[in-house]
């Protein structure tokens, strides 16, 4: 699992614009309805993000099955 830390640096319509903290040149475009209730510019929140290897394998097989049909 890969973890790092943005920071919410301003709201762009319908969009948060997050800044990663080690490096704030990398920007974010994420949207506001997947924010945690309450989340406002200046608030730092932490991303996890995994690979769900069993969700992949998953899809796969349903792409090969409706490529066989």
């Amino acid at each position: 699992m890969t973890s790092f830390k943005v920071t919410i640096d301003r709201v762009e319509g319908n969009l948060a614009v997050l800044l990663v903290r080690e490096k704030e040149s990398i920007q974010i475009d994420f949207p506001l309805s997947l924010l945690p209730v309450g989340s406002k510019e200046g608030d730092i929140l932490a991303i996890n993000i995994a690979r769900d290897e069993k969700e992949t394998e998953n899809a796969k097989k349903r792409v090969s099955s409706l490529i066989e049909k």
